[in-house]
């Protein structure tokens, strides 16, 4: 893990349906990079922003709380993950 400012990536993915009905994600669409802006959201978690995308993510969750793409919400049948941390700056960590 790196010491520079906390982010993330975040993936993009639609949430589609096996033959039983049961949810699973589709291929990922767009991986975007946040960026930690030291304010909390709405929600009351950190805030983080970068490519048109402002999250905010729960650091202990690692879990989207809520997010927007480009000032509008995800589509519907859309759904925003962090990626796992392969190289990316644990939030977490100082």
């Amino acid at each position: 893990m790196g010491s520079g400012e906390p982010r993330y990536d975040i993936l993009l993915q639609p949430q589609t349906a096996d033959l039983e009905g049961h949810p699973e994600h589709g291929p990922v669409l767009r991986v975007i990079t946040v960026r930690a802006t030291g304010a909390h959201g709405g929600t009351g978690y950190p805030r983080y922003v970068g490519e048109g995308v402002e999250a905010d993510i729960d650091p202990l969750t690692r879990t989207v709380e809520a997010i927007t793409l480009d000032g509008e919400e995800l589509p519907y049948g859309w759904v925003a993950e962090v990626a796992e941390e392969d190289g990316a700056d644990d939030a977490a960590a100082g």
